[in-house]
């Protein structure tokens, strides 16, 4: 055990601004003595400063800065409230003891302010590559920290280390008047091209409760102004893709920055060159050619120059605009076709690229592949326009089309009238002839009337309007069609059709006399069941008769030709009687 006062303090107490400080003091007295008194102080400069004595359970405060502010635990700890950076100083623990002396110890206090976010300012507006002493590349400013926090300057993630002549740090320390320190750094350093896409940043590094922590700022890029070394001229799209009637830009670009004054220009005959800037946008570098074709294509130069050192620069391309020219259809053979006649169709262009050929129809319907179409045993209905398509498989979009026309020649021929025609006499009708030839015929009608004549292709059809007369439906219309090559006719019946009245009386007529004869036999049925009607003109029946035979009736109805309005019907005996005498008198006969 120890033989003398003993007091022990830590070394160091950290406590961030606005918290509250906990200092303790802890003693030992041998033999388990008391202590007389506790003088709590702190070190100002190099003088000690009271701050409270602790006498029994009694506080007395003897100092006015700290009043409000500090507490004194069960167990003689100092608490110190509301903490700002002006606390952050040497604090005293003394303990007297009596016969055993006096013994201190002291405690270092640490006051913390959370710095604020960096913000680093880019440097800007210098044309940093073509400046001989280092160019300023951005300042970094932390604010309203305690203790001063240490700045350090990081590019693409490395940090950068003090270098003669490469890298330069200088920084500037502040005290506020809250005792809070602002502190200031700013970057120099050597840029070359390369730094064109570099991002730098700041970190700031502090201390808060025994820890380092560190604070990065948002990054930043400089502009940094170079020369162009290369040039690069381009057609867009892919020059082996362009085609006539395209429109093309030819794209120029350098690597300076910023960006040279671009000139464009095409060579001539003899090496002279065409001036073309006036076409361009000489800032962006772009020539826009519009439309294009063949006399387009050649060789393009774009110049660049460099304002700073009048440095120039060049590149050439080539322009190659693909086309289609000199079309041309052959037939064989080239005279006059005939029907039953065969004929070659052969199709060749000029390109400078591999060319596919395609026969269509008017329709526009494929019907052949190859430079060749091949008709054979021609007809009128074979006769149309014929198109060549040629197609540049490896440029797409360039093809072209050429038509010939196929015309066989002939005398008409009638293909459509409009007989056997059925007709009413003084009805009007129309009389329809169509034909097909080629030279374009005429047609001609052996009737008076109004003819309407349409043509399509090698037909023509004529409607004829005409009143049937008697003369006409007798003998009918000719339809006369004639071309230089020859004549063709063709008669049309005209037959006469009964009216739908007469044809609708007679079926009714027909469907009374059916009706009249059922009910007339329903009748003469009923009445003989009944044995109303008696066997033989006197009135007597053989009843003897075996039954067998009995049902042996013939019901016989014969039909005059009287008038209707008479309504009579002749008896067996040729005389005429009423109607509603004649039931079952004369017309009914029983068997011997």
């Amino acid at each position: 055990a120890a033989s003398k006062l003993e007091v022990s303090m830590p070394a160091v107490v950290e406590v961030e601004s606005g918290g509250t400080a906990r200092i303790e003091c802890n003693f030992y007295i041998p033999g388990n003595g008391s202590y007389a008194y506790i003088n709590w102080s702190y070190m100002d400069r190099n003088n000690r400063v009271r701050l409270c004595r602790i006498v029994g359970s009694e506080i007395l405060e003897e100092n006015t800065d700290y009043k409000g502010r500090l507490s004194v635990g069960e167990d003689k700890a100092l608490s110190i409230s509301r903490v700002t950076v002006q606390d952050a100083r040497t604090f005293l623990c003394q303990v007297e003891a009596g016969s055993h002396g006096m013994g201190e110890n002291h405690t270092e206090l640490h006051v913390y302010t959370v710095p604020g976010s960096p913000l680093p300012s880019p440097h800007g507006g210098t044309p940093c590559s073509r400046l001989s002493l280092l160019p300023q590349i951005a300042q970094c400013v932390s604010r309203n920290s305690f203790p001063p926090p240490n700045i350090t300057w990081h590019k693409n993630g490395e940090q950068l280390q003090l270098e003669e002549k490469m890298v330069k740090i200088p920084a500037t320390l502040t005290r506020e008047s809250s005792g809070l320190y602002t502190v200031s750094s700013t970057l120099f350093a050597h840029v070359t091209r390369e730094d064109r896409n570099s991002l730098y940043h700041c970190t700031v590094h502090y201390w808060l409760r025994g820890q380092r922590r560190a604070v990065d700022s948002r990054q930043v890029n400089v502009t940094v102004f170079y020369p162009a070394q290369h040039v690069k001229l381009q057609v867009m799209p892919s020059s082996a893709l362009v085609k006539e009637g395209d429109d093309v830009k030819l794209v120029c670009e350098a690597d300076g920055n910023p960006a040279p004054v671009f000139s464009f220009y095409k060579r001539e005959l003899e090496d002279s060159w065409q001036d073309l800037t006036s076409l361009a946008d000489t800032n962006s570098g772009v020539l826009n050619l519009h439309d294009v074709n063949k006399s387009s294509s050649g060789l393009y130069r774009c110049q660049t120059l460099d304002l700073d050192d009048m440095r120039q620069l060049e590149k050439d391309v080539e322009l190659v605009v693909n086309y289609i020219e000199g079309v041309h259809v052959k037939m064989e053979p080239s005279s006059p076709l005939q029907e039953g006649d065969n004929v070659r169709l052969s199709c060749n262009a000029h390109s400078p690229v591999a060319l596919d050929y395609q026969w269509r129809d008017e329709k526009g319907r494929k019907v052949a592949e190859g430079n060749q179409l091949f008709l054979s045993n021609l007809t009128f209905e074979t006769s149309s326009n014929f198109s060549c398509k040629v197609i540049a498989p490896s440029v797409p979009g360039l093809e072209q089309s050429k038509q010939v026309a196929v015309a066989v020649q002939g005398k008409p021929r009638i293909v459509a009238i409009s007989s056997p025609l059925y007709v009413r006499q003084d009805e009007v009708v129309n009389l329809t002839c169509k034909a097909i030839a080629f030279p374009r015929p005429s047609v001609h009608w052996n009737v008076n009337g109004t003819a309407h004549e349409y043509v399509e292709n090698q037909h023509i059809a004529s409607n004829l309007t005409v009143r049937v007369s008697h003369d006409l439906l007798r003998a009918g219309a000719m339809c006369r069609v004639s071309n230089a090559l020859g004549v063709s006719e063709k008669h049309i019946q005209l037959l006469d059709q009964k009216t739908p009245e007469s044809k609708g009386v007679i079926i009714v007529a027909i469907i009374v006399c059916i009706l009249v004869v059922a009910v007339l036999g329903s009748v003469i049925y009923f009445l003989h069941k009944k044995g109303k009607i008696p066997c033989g003109r006197a009135g007597k029946q053989d009843i003897t008769k075996p039954e067998a035979r009995k049902d042996k009736i013939v019901v016989e109805v014969k039909s005059d030709k009287l008038s209707e309005e008479a309504g009579l019907l002749q008896g067996a005996n040729g005389e005429k009687r009423p109607a509603a005498d004649q039931v079952g008198q004369s017309i009914v006969h029983c068997p011997s």
